[in-house]
């Protein structure tokens, strides 16, 4: 069976039988028009790779298309920076829009749209302040108090707003409220705010307006607009489907439907916007490209690949309740795809040196070594071998216990894609700690051509002392101690993990040189690394994108 056949056996989540069952009634004429409507008020995250995963996929299988709006209705907080990162981010995921659209490209027809339910005695202008709004509201066990403006003529009301957008207002001296039902037990219908009043320089508009509309408003007018015919949003949007009903039932436009699933929130990381904010403003990372930010952006950078996330965001599925989905799966999933695609290198991270005393000085021999065991496709490599090398110090022990099979006094050991070794002999310096050990190669064991017949259970990789290419190495590991940041007591930065990152030099074969940003890797029993865009001929940096097993749920089990 293909993985094509695979993928239509496997059972059908609830939007897609809803897609299924609308397709079969002819509704939309059948056709299947998705959006993915990001705030370009910062950069996007797994949570967000997961949404456009759900609606390009869902548009894709039933040869729909899908729409990229930007909901810039906030000129506060958004930036045209947040623009071109998430188209970029997008793309990087291997989708494409039909549409590049912003919900400012709608102001007029929103505009359009408040007079039209103001004419219809829908709408009025409130000259109550937030407190008051906000007092008058109600409970949710209490029915709100009508505000005393709730009955201004549709005449005043036309004036008011006009005035509110020619500029004759105080920002927060006025709003548009929608006349829904103050007494709903929904608080979302009890006459929620349609426009306010925002004197900022719009980074499309400039300075036309000076009213923007509400999220509540703006959404689901600019799906009527673009004749979507599934709005895809996360659960908490529930309480706002029946305003946005209301909304599309009183103007009297296409009928739009949103359709709600569970979000993505994801172990040892936090997914809120605001707080990820806080991360980057107050210096907790580097940036929203820090390779422990759960952004794409800085996914990508600590070497992520656009197909490990598609699998996980295909693994976890589309379900109608929240769940905390475990990191290590989407470790999982990128481990799966490196071992396919990642070439193989030897970089030692903390070296011992090793002479080989029966090795001429001054000579190199070339080794050959595979690049990638899954692809022999790929080839080899030359690998220098010299009189002196550096394996890792773990990899040695001066007095090793049973059953140790790495290098130890007496000890044979194989080096990959080269020779057996035998330790001789062992220095130290005056504290009695191991500088160095001698060894001696038996030189008919070389790998490939080894006629020595003497068989060794331990392999390690190893790298030319003298022609070792000095890399930095920066070990990043989750960015929180804790698994549910946010559920914990206080304030959630409390649970950083002060161990995230540890910044080393370490020691790589020549072939590493001149290795391009994002490339990745695979460092002999070491992990995945990524090159990093700080990288430079003359000082190449890596970023570990994980390690070769998960060590967090061994510890765990331990």
């Amino acid at each position: 069976m293909t993985t094509e056949e695979k993928k239509e056996e496997k059972a059908l989540n609830f939007i897609e039988e809803i897609v299924e069952e609308d397709i079969r009634a002819g509704k939309h004429a059948g056709r299947v028009l998705t959006r993915f409507p990001p705030e370009p008020n910062g950069y996007l995250h797994i949570g967000h790779a997961k949404s456009i995963c759900l609606n390009f996929g869902l548009a894709n299988r039933y040869g729909g298309g899908t729409n990229l709006r930007f909901d810039d209705t906030n000129p506060v907080t958004e930036d045209t920076e947040y623009v071109e990162s998430i188209k970029y981010d997008v793309r990087w995921l291997g989708f494409n829009w039909v549409n590049e659209l912003y919900a400012s490209d709608y102001f007029e027809q929103l505009y359009a749209f408040a007079v039209d339910l103001i004419k219809k005695g829908l709408a009025y202008v409130d000259d109550s302040t937030a407190e008051e709004i906000a007092a008058l509201k109600g409970t949710p066990t209490e029915p709100g108090t009508n505000s005393p403006y709730r009955n201004r003529s549709v005449e005043e009301n036309l004036d008011l707003f006009e005035r509110m957008r020619r500029g004759e207002f105080a920002e927060g001296s006025r709003v548009l409220r929608a006349k829904v039902d103050m007494a709903s037990p929904n608080m979302h219908l009890r006459d929620p705010l349609m426009y306010r009043i925002k004197f900022a320089h719009h980074h499309r508009t400039g300075d036309a307006w000076c009213i923007y509309p509400m999220y509540d408003f703006a959404h689901g007018q600019s799906d009527s607009i673009e004749t979507i015919t599934h709005s895809i949003c996360t659960l908490e949007f529930i309480p706002h489907r029946p305003l946005y009903d209301w909304f599309i039932e009183k103007l009297d436009i296409f009928p739009s439907r949103q359709y709600e699933f569970a979000r993505l929130n994801l172990t040892y990381t936090v997914m809120s916007k605001r707080k990820l904010l806080q991360l980057v403003n107050e210096k907790h990372v580097s940036g929203w490209n820090d390779p422990r930010m759960p952004t794409i952006s800085g996914m990508r950078r600590r070497g992520y690949t656009p197909e490990s996330i598609r699998n996980f965001c295909d693994r976890i599925g589309v379900a109608k309740r929240e769940n905390l989905i475990d990191v290590g799966l989407l470790e999982f999933f990128v481990r799966e795809d490196l071992n396919k695609k990642a070439q193989r290198r030897m970089v030692v991270l903390d070296p011992l040196k090793v002479v080989i005393t029966n090795f001429p000085e001054g000579q190199t021999e070339v080794c050959y070594s595979e690049n990638n065991p899954e692809e022999p496709a790929t080839g080899s490599r030359e690998v220098p071998f010299t009189r002196e090398l550096y394996i890792e110090r773990e990899d040695f022990m001066e007095n090793p216990p049973k059953k140790y099979f790495r290098l130890a006094p007496g000890q044979q050991v194989r080096l990959k894609s080269a020779y057996i070794i035998t330790c001789d002999e062992v220095l130290k310096d005056a504290n009695g700690d191991v500088t160095e050990v001698h060894c001696s190669y038996v030189e008919n064991s070389k790998s490939g051509q080894d006629t020595s017949g003497i068989n060794v259970k331990g392999t390690l990789h190893w790298v030319s002392a003298t022609q070792a290419v000095p890399v930095e190495i920066r070990l990043y590991d989750r960015l929180f101690k804790v698994e549910d940041p946010s559920s914990e007591e206080g304030d959630f930065k409390t649970y950083i993990n002060s161990d995230s990152l540890e910044v080393i030099t370490g020691y790589a074969e020549p072939a590493l040189q001149g290795t391009e940003p994002d490339e990745s890797f695979q460092f002999l029993r070491k992990g995945y690394f990524c090159a990093d865009i700080d990288s430079s001929p003359d000082k190449p940096v890596f970023n570990r994108t994980v390690t070769l097993r998960d060590t967090w749920a061994k510890n765990a089990a331990k």
